[in-house]
């Protein structure tokens, strides 16, 4: 047995390397459930989002399968990972959205939206009630100032801008 295998058994341990095992998991989790490619790019007037559609059974209807999702008007995401997690993770998504507009009286810009997903993806490092979901989103939107986005947020709570990933 190894002799960190006592560290893995809640978020906030670390072990004696450092490493939070079970984040680590939910990485393993995001890349590998879903088995899916997905390709986010960012030209100057346009962002675009490409991916693989697989369906896992063949007694599902193929255009029930998505891992695409409209967010508002000007923004998507695609979510890879476990389906039940990226679901919750586009539901909050929708929610943070709604209550931004609701707030401030204007769309929410992309770049908002991810810092916002990736806090909460955060959150979920620290405390011992929930775990880490295990889905990467890529959130491709048109910003009024900046134009075209692409932004990138891991199960971990890091995100970053791209022009292509």
């Amino acid at each position: 047995m190894s002799r960190d295998s006592n560290y893995d058994h809640h978020i906030s341990i670390f072990s004696p390397q450092g490493r939070l095992y079970q984040m680590e998991y939910a990485f393993k989790a995001a890349s590998s459930a879903s088995g899916l490619t997905g390709i986010a790019l960012r030209g100057s007037d346009t962002a675009v989002v490409v991916t693989q559609r697989k369906v896992p059974d063949r007694l599902i209807v193929p255009d029930s399968v998505s891992h695409v999702f409209n967010i508002t008007p000007k923004i998507g995401v695609l979510a890879t990972g476990m389906i039940a997690d990226c679901h919750s993770a586009v539901q909050r998504m929708r929610y943070e959205a709604a209550d931004f507009e609701f707030k401030y009286g204007y769309a929410i810009p992309p770049a908002v939206l991810a810092k916002r997903m990736a806090d909460l993806a955060q959150v979920n490092t620290q405390s011992a009630s929930m775990r880490p979901l295990a889905c990467v989103l890529m959130i491709v939107g048109v910003d009024e100032e900046s134009g075209p986005t692409v932004l990138k947020v891991d199960p971990a709570g890091h995100y970053l801008p791209f022009k292509g990933t």
